[in-house]
């Protein structure tokens, strides 16, 4: 397995010793319409707001192909000038990452261009439909970018002559539960904005195939990291993640609100929540990761600052109790001006930065100058922003279960799924609820 970063694969680190578990309520606060568009704030975050949603504009017309309609993946990671700074994976060179397009989906949403969000949109629903070798309603992690013009969804990959071989990536042609639950969560946004049959029911069957292919009722019960490997020879990744339950919680909740299977959607939203409420780690305020690879033993070591915020930025009812992460975030994954991925990061992790902004913003009413300061530093000149500042950072997670160590890294290369994240959060989006800062925050904490 080739060492460069996946988006949203998430693989338990060493841990012992289960943490005290906060029980939460599985009900949820009724989303309010949306208004796109930059909200009010600083001066540089409404500079970051413009510029970012000019990025994500951008990126679609150079990956459209000339194709002005249709279908559409936008590419995860292209360099700003291919002669400067760490060469791109070979791999990674026209790969749409699913979480990386959701973002983004949702981010121009945001930025007021349903057209282009609805063109990822459709690529989701189409290669849902399509897909090369299942009927079932899944995603895969990544697909080729640009135009849907195949008969079926194309997945990612290069001919290599040397080998006279085609060369595809196990990760990029499986299916994380995260990833599936993000796609969900683009369609909910994409039908809040404009109802669409289509829409919703391809959320209902990207939640349907989390339930049937990934729950995992061994206590704590919730749902495992998905399925890994070649289509012939796929393995359960049986570990379970609080940062893919949280993402369920929400889409299963939204969806329940639109009716029809309410009950089976609303039961899925609770046992997402309730795994989410049982990683709270109460004796050190903060959420453990998930669990190791049986599924039950819960992980205590390691922590993602994703899994740490996401749980406050979709803010169920009741996550009150849950604000003091926000202290242990500040001690451990704090890096200069911004946050890195890990506990103890070596560096600055500009997506994770941007959600640190955003969820500061929607808990606590705004995000520090300097984080938006630090987020602007990191355009490129493709209008894209940077992963990290750094040369690399590192997750201290694996890729995959081929990988023989932590080599989920991030490189300094110009990223759709980082500059998605600094649109949501400078226009003060949530993707979790569809509201923005104008359609009413969050409501206060007590004191």
């Amino acid at each position: 397995m080739s060492v460069f970063p996946f988006s949203r694969t998430l693989v338990s680190c060493v841990a012992a010793l289960a943490a005290s578990a906060l029980p939460m309520p599985g009900t949820f606060a009724q989303p309010a319409g949306r208004q796109a568009g930059p909200q009010a704030g600083s001066a540089t975050q409404q500079a970051l707001a413009r510029q970012s949603c000019e990025g994500l504009r951008r990126a679609v017309a150079e990956d459209q192909k000339g194709a002005a309609s249709g279908p559409l993946f936008l590419t995860s990671y292209r360099l700003a000038d291919p002669k400067q700074g760490t060469p791109l994976e070979p791999a990674l060179a026209g790969a749409a990452f699913t979480y990386d397009n959701a973002l983004a989906g949702i981010a121009l949403l945001a930025c007021g261009d349903a057209a282009s969000a609805r063109r990822i949109g459709d690529a989701v629903v189409r290669a849902m439909e399509r897909d090369p070798n299942a009927a079932d309603g899944r995603v895969r992690n990544a697909y080729r970018a640009g135009p849907m013009t195949e008969e079926k969804a194309a997945l990612p990959g290069r001919w290599d002559a040397a080998r006279n071989q085609w060369i595809a990536d196990a990760y990029q042609v499986s299916t994380a539960t995260g990833n599936v639950a993000w796609a969900a969560l683009l369609l909910l946004n994409l039908n809040e904005a404009e109802p669409s049959p289509a829409y919703l029911a391809g959320a209902r069957k990207l939640l349907g195939w989390i339930e049937q292919r990934t729950r995992a009722r061994n206590a704590p019960d919730g749902y495992n990291g998905g399925w890994y490997g070649w289509d012939n020879a796929q393995r359960a990744q049986t570990w379970k993640s609080t940062e893919h339950n949280i993402d369920i919680a929400m889409a299963a909740a939204w969806a329940a609100r639109a009716g029809g299977q309410a009950e089976a959607e609303r039961q899925q939203a609770r046992t997402a929540l309730d795994f989410v409420g049982r990683m709270w780690n109460a004796s050190e305020q903060r959420f453990n990761i998930g669990t190791k690879e049986d599924g039950a033993t819960i992980a205590t070591d390691g922590s993602g600052l994703d899994a740490q915020l996401w749980p406050l930025l979709a803010a169920p009812e009741g996550s009150c109790p849950w604000m003091r992460g926000l202290d242990w975030v500040e001690k451990h994954h704090r890096f200069g001006e911004g946050y890195g991925f890990s506990r103890n990061p070596d560096g600055i992790w500009t997506e994770g930065t941007a959600q640190a902004a955003a969820t500061l913003a929607a808990r606590k009413g705004a995000a520090p100058e300097a984080l938006w300061q630090l987020l602007a530093s990191q355009r490129a000149g493709n209008g894209l922003y940077y992963a990290t500042p750094n040369s690399r950072i590192s997750t201290g997670l694996a890729i995959g279960p081929d990988s023989t160590g932590a080599d989920f890294f991030y490189y300094r290369w110009p990223h759709l799924g980082a500059t998605a994240w600094i649109a949501l959060a400078a226009t003060g989006f949530n993707p979790f609820t569809g509201k923005t800062a104008a359609t009413g925050a969050t409501p206060p904490c007590p004191t």
